[in-house]
């Protein structure tokens, strides 16, 4: 999947490749296509809610296919000072985020704004393997 432009995120916490993991913080920003071949699956439909990984997490795509619940809890600049929608989004692992750092995600743009305001950027989520 081709991204829409670097992104600079900062990741608190860690997102460890458990089955069942407790709510870590972390940073995401809006970059992932859906219309565009994704390492995971190629040019095959995976619908648009959907995310990309940071290398350590994508791990040779052991990672595709996962599913990650995901929560915003807060802004992380002063810009939009409560971006949260108060919704929780499911997404997909199908790509990977070679400019992602440790603990980093990068959501759709359609899974982002079911649980922010799309103008937030980034933002601080909890998130869960599920």
């Amino acid at each position: 999947m081709r991204r829409e432009g670097m992104c600079q995120l900062v990741a608190i916490g860690e997102f460890l490749l458990s089955i069942v993991e407790s709510p870590s913080l972390h940073t995401i920003c809006t970059k992932v296509s859906s219309t565009l071949a994704s390492a995971c699956y190629g040019f095959q439909d995976q619908g648009t809610l959907i995310a990309a990984a940071n290398p350590s997490l994508f791990n040779n795509r052991a990672a595709c296919g996962s599913r990650c619940r995901v929560r915003c809890t807060a802004a992380t600049n002063a810009g939009i000072p409560q971006p949260c929608t108060g919704n929780e989004v499911t997404v997909t692992i199908v790509d990977l985020c070679p400019g992602c750092g440790p603990n980093q995600l990068d959501l759709s743009r359609r899974a982002f704004s079911r649980i922010a305001y799309p103008d937030a950027g980034r933002i601080r989520i909890d998130y869960t393997r599920v």
